[in-house]
C-alpha cells in the first residue's frame, strides 16, 4: 500500500522541470475562452521560470496560418538563452525535436499551459505522460474555444496521470521554501497573479 501511494506522488524537482507553452498564438485573440487571463498567467509562469533558471519551451502550430506566438509571451521567452522555440503541424508538442531537446536537458517533469486544452494540451499530455515523464497542468493556464471541452479534458487528463494544479501551487512547489534565494525576486509575480486571478474565467474547473 505504501509503495502504490509513493508511485502516485509526483513532486516537482526543479533540476529536472521546465515549462512547456502551447501554442498561444496571435490567431487565436479573439476565439479562445479567457485568452487574455490565460495569457497573463502563462506570463506568471514564464517569468518564474526565468528567474529560477528552469527551461521554457514554447511550440507554435503552423504559424504561417495561425501567426506568432503573442508578444506578451514571446518577448518574456526570448529573455533567456536556453529557451526554445518550436515550430509544428501535430497537434501535441510530443514532436522529434522537442522530445529529443526534453531528452538532453534531463527533463522529467512539465508544467503546461496553453492550447486548447481538449486538443494540443491533451495530446501532449498523453505523449508525454507516455513517454514515462510527469506532467503538471496549470489549469488557471489553458483553455479551449468552449468551456466544456476545456472542462471535460482537464478530466480525462487527470485519469490518465496528469496532476491537475494551478500556476501558484507549481511556483511553491519549486521555491519549497520561503528562505529560497530567489523568493524574494519571485514574490511581485506570485502578488500580481493573485491579482489577476481574482477577474479569471480559468478559476473553475
Amino acid at each position: 500500500m505504501a509503495t502504490m501511494l509513493k508511485a502516485s506522488v509526483q513532486k516537482l524537482n526543479p533540476a529536472t522541470t521546465c515549462v512547456l507553452v502551447c501554442d498561444v498564438q496571435q490567431r487565436f485573440t479573439e476565439i479562445i475562452f479567457g485568452f487574455q487571463e490565460l495569457v497573463k498567467c502563462s506570463s506568471y509562469l514564464v517569468k518564474v521560470a526565468n528567474a529560477l533558471d528552469l527551461p521554457v519551451v514554447c511550440t507554435e502550430q503552423y504559424p504561417k496560418a495561425f501567426k506568432q506566438t503573442v508578444p506578451e509571451l514571446s518577448t518574456l521567452i526570448q529573455q533567456k538563452e536556453k529557451n526554445r522555440t518550436f515550430e509544428k503541424t501535430m497537434f501535441s508538442m510530443a514532436t522529434p525535436e522537442v522530445m529529443s531537446h526534453l531528452s538532453s536537458m534531463g527533463i522529467e517533469s512539465c508544467v503546461l499551459c496553453g492550447l486548447e486544452t481538449h486538443v494540443c494540451v491533451l495530446q501532449t499530455t498523453l505523449d508525454l505522460l507516455d513517454q514515462g515523464l510527469h506532467v503538471h497542468i496549470a489549469c488557471d493556464a489553458v483553455s479551449s474555444q468552449r468551456p466544456f471541452d476545456r472542462s471535460v479534458a482537464l478530466k480525462r487528463l487527470a485519469g490518465a496521470g496528469a496532476v491537475l494544479s494551478t500556476s501558484e501551487a507549481v511556483v511553491f512547489q519549486l521555491l519549497k521554501d520561503s528562505k529560497h534565494p530567489h523568493f524574494k525576486s519571485v514574490a511581485p509575480f506570485v502578488r500580481e497573479n493573485a491579482e489577476d486571478a481574482k477577474s479569471s474565467p480559468l478559476q473553475a474547473l
